[in-house]
């Protein structure tokens, strides 16, 4: 049996098609134009069950797929992959094999784990905070992570998989009269994407809900992002709209009240040690509040001990079998292997307009790039038409799925 076989013999026993509408139809696609055939490929997405979606979309196309292993994983599917012959690698395997000249042509990466190696082709990052290790990249990169698509993931999908983490620990389980998180009091620190999508899910679910941000940043924030072509990362607004208490974080004596009085408190910045001011520390040690991180980095600071927040500081929804339900983040795998394939068409017109010379053509395309604004609605299109969350995305943007 073939590993196209073998992901499909998993797949289809777990997930139905309109759970993952954009990878089936990429699938599909490729399955008959076959754009990856005799490239090497390694796609450091998390390597759950869910995300297995996206390999098999790739090898459908003729990848020949490598599995970048960063420490965020479920062990089993690296065992799974390894069994049946997908090589599971880490960024230093990966540097070793490039000093014996042995190079991919394209690298799917997410956070930045595997920015220190040299594709033949290009990179595509996932995620917002994996740009910053592409500053510098001497190959075209491409940011999944800056457009409407990975707002479901984050929005909706992240602020799911942190009350269903908090579940399956035996926080917040309704009690007899079904109240759940009913009246718990809620403190976000992060309004990006996934803050925000943290504090709307609790407003949903009936908390008080608080957001911590700098809001001295928002308008600066606002003009560098329309200056690149970037959607603003602040919702602050949005959160005021339903009721968010939104407080700025230079205004320590607000903080500190608000995580005195917290039931439970998450991080969502992005940013390495954003907990860390001096300021807060008394009141993060003495707290009975329930601490969490949804960030990749440590977002708490070394005076913070790990064992006082849930999941020793890692991202909560990693102790859950499917961090961010399949559903959510369809369109954002989708989108990152999409990006992969335009990579390779680039890379092809860009050789024959150079007269075939390949080292020109990578020379005057290196940089970061964003999505085309036509391949995100056309996987839009298909996750509203055919996917099980249209109507949650249709909300998400403000209009009705009729």
């Amino acid at each position: 049996m073939d590993l196209l076989s073998i992901l499909s013999s998993v797949l289809d026993e777990v997930y139905e098609k309109n759970e993952y509408p954009a990878l089936a139809a990429l699938q599909r696609k490729w399955s008959e134009t076959r754009p990856f055939d005799g490239l090497r490929v390694l796609v450091a997405t998390p390597i759950f069950r869910n995300t297995m979606t996206q390999y098999r979309a790739l090898v459908a196309g003729g990848a020949d797929l490598l599995v970048g292993n960063s420490g965020i994983n479920d062990a089993d599917v690296v065992d799974f992959m390894a069994e049946w012959g997908v090589p599971v690698v880490t960024p230093a395997e990966m540097l070793e094999a490039e000093s014996r000249g042995e190079f991919v042509d394209l690298v799917l990466d997410c956070a930045g784990p595997f920015a220190s190696l040299h594709p033949k082709i290009g990179f595509v990052e996932l995620t917002r905070s994996g740009v910053q290790y592409y500053k510098e990249a001497k190959k075209p990169v491409y940011v999944a992570d800056s457009g409407i698509v990975k707002r479901i993931e984050t929005s909706l999908g992240t602020g799911d998989g942190y009350f269903r983490a908090l579940e399956q620990l035996g926080y917040g389980t309704s009690d007899a009269d079904g109240a759940g998180f009913e009246g718990e009091r809620l403190l976000v620190f992060g309004s990006g994407k996934v803050g925000s999508g943290i504090a709307l899910q609790g407003v949903r679910r009936g908390c008080v809900v608080s957001v911590v941000t700098d809001l001295s940043r928002l308008q600066l924030e606002k003009s560098e992002n329309f200056a690149n072509s970037m959607p603003a990362g602040d919702f602050s607004a949005v959160l005021v709209q339903n009721g968010v208490n939104v407080v700025d974080c230079r205004d320590y004596a607000a903080v500190n009240a608000l995580i005195e009085k917290a039931d439970f408190v998450v991080t969502a910045t992005g940013v390495k040690n954003a907990l860390a001011a001096q300021e807060l520390q008394k009141s993060l040690l003495s707290t009975s509040a329930v601490l969490a991180n949804m960030g990749v980095e440590d977002e708490y600071g070394e005076a913070i001990p790990a064992e006082k927040v849930l999941n020793a500081k890692g991202p909560l929804n990693f102790v859950l079998e499917e961090p961010t339900h399949l559903k959510y983040i369809d369109t954002s795998l989708a989108l990152h292997a999409a990006l992969a394939e335009l990579l390779v068409q680039e890379a092809k017109s860009a050789v024959l307009g150079e007269g075939g010379n390949a080292e020109n053509a990578n020379a005057a395309s290196v940089g970061l790039r964003f999505p085309p604004q036509e391949l995100e609605q056309r996987l839009l299109s298909i996750a509203i038409q055919e996917g099980v969350i249209g109507p949650e995305i249709c909300g998400m943007l403000g209009f009705s799925a009729e």
